[in-house]
């Protein structure tokens, strides 16, 4: 098999912009927010930039326009879109260009104004025609199937869905940049409008504006960088489907493959794994990743978060940004959990942070549970 290049390269900047609202930006320009303040955490500049990895919501060459923006020409250009996941693919990527020398530093990055432009969750899922007739509300719907499916086949509740929300909005709490930080109880989850069964407006993310970037660089240079790096020791993606109707088990998504992979590359166990970033889109994301990814058996995800399990204080810390729930979700979620993967493991989270933190998984979801895509990020312990 061939083999990942563990803890060649690392994460030597990491940042967002506009998290919240962001009235009078444009995408392009939440991303270069997000990218001149990635670049200067990393102590570098725009000139240093010869990868260019973006995906914009609006813009199919939007790898052209954010290079044009800044005047550079960089050696690597990609915008590869796959939905939410898109980023996670990204540093695959940029690791392997990196490695064969193809870039020196490479810049991840992403920006949305969803909520100051639309107001609401703006996709390109369209039902398919079989699927038309029953009016779904894209993409919350395929969401719902997948969740009615896991409720019927292995009895998870929707006070186990609750759950998940209340969890991300305690650690939310936790966070200056959330954007709602207000009290949640599994009641009020419970309470709230329904949306698509069983899918109520709580077990939704959010819709925000905002920005984030990352950037990459070849580790041997990275200890030269004003940030102690965080290594990339293994990653891996896998699609699926395209539209809800064509996914062939609704309770087992693409990341039981990428996830076993991103373990094999890194030599490493779920249970070395110190903070989960999960792409938590809504309620049942979580539970479905938790099983796929290795953290507890198929079906027994529901049980799993029960009890504040995945709560700040819990034995498994997961989302501590507070996730697409409460913290942010401009249309695509992904490349924020990289970030707050990074974050965490460089120990500067401040009252979120989890202490003695080496290990962390930061995985996209893209589609409709189309495209999974895991990074397992480390500390140089754990070269």
């Amino acid at each position: 098999m061939s083999q990942f290049p563990r803890g060649k390269t690392s994460v030597v900047g990491a940042a967002t912009f506009g998290l919240g609202e962001a009235p009078g930006f444009t995408a392009l320009e939440l991303a270069a927010g997000a990218s001149l303040a990635a670049l200067d955490d990393a102590g570098m500049s725009l000139k240093d930039v010869d990868g260019l990895f973006v995906a914009l919501p609006e813009d199919q060459f939007s790898g052209l326009s954010l290079s044009e923006y800044f005047g550079i020409h960089p050696a690597i250009t990609d915008n590869n879109r796959v939905g939410g996941s898109s980023f996670q693919t990204h540093a695959i990527v940029a690791a392997l260009a990196l490695q064969a020398g193809l870039c020196n530093v490479a810049l991840i990055a992403y920006g949305s104004n969803q909520r100051s432009a639309a107001g609401r969750l703006v996709t390109p899922t369209r039902p398919f025609p079989y699927e038309g007739p029953y009016k779904p509300t894209y993409p919350i719907s395929a969401y719902a199937l997948s969740a009615a499916r896991h409720m019927y086949q292995y009895g998870t509740t929707r006070r186990q869905l609750a759950e998940v929300a209340v969890s991300a909005r305690a650690w939310a709490q936790l966070n200056p940049e959330a954007f709602v930080r207000d009290p949640l109880s599994i009641d009020e989850v419970l309470a709230s409008r329904m949306v698509s069964d069983p899918l109520s407006v709580r077990d939704c993310c959010l819709v925000t504006d905002g920005a984030a970037a990352i950037v990459m660089t070849r580790a041997d240079r990275a200890r030269d960088t004003r940030h102690k790096p965080v290594h990339l020791l293994g990653g891996a993606a896998a699609t699926t489907h395209r539209n809800i109707m064509a996914m062939q088990d609704l309770t087992v998504t693409g990341a039981a493959d990428s996830g076993r992979r991103a373990f094999e590359y890194a030599g490493l166990t779920p249970a070395d794994v110190d903070v989960l970033q999960l792409y938590d889109a809504f309620t049942i994301n979580p539970i479905l990743f938790l099983e796929d990814l290795g953290f507890c058996k198929k079906g027994e995800g529901g049980a799993f978060v029960e009890g504040g399990r995945i709560a700040p204080g819990g034995e498994l810390p997961v989302n501590t940004n507070g996730g697409g729930l409460s913290c942010t979700h401009p249309g695509m979620y992904g490349l924020f959990t990289m970030v707050e993967a990074v974050r965490q493991l460089r120990g500067d989270t401040g009252a979120r942070q989890v202490k003695d933190a080496k290990v962390a998984l930061a995985h996209g979801n893209g589609g409709t549970l189309s495209s999974q895509a895991t990074l397992i990020f480390g500390t140089e312990e754990t070269l």
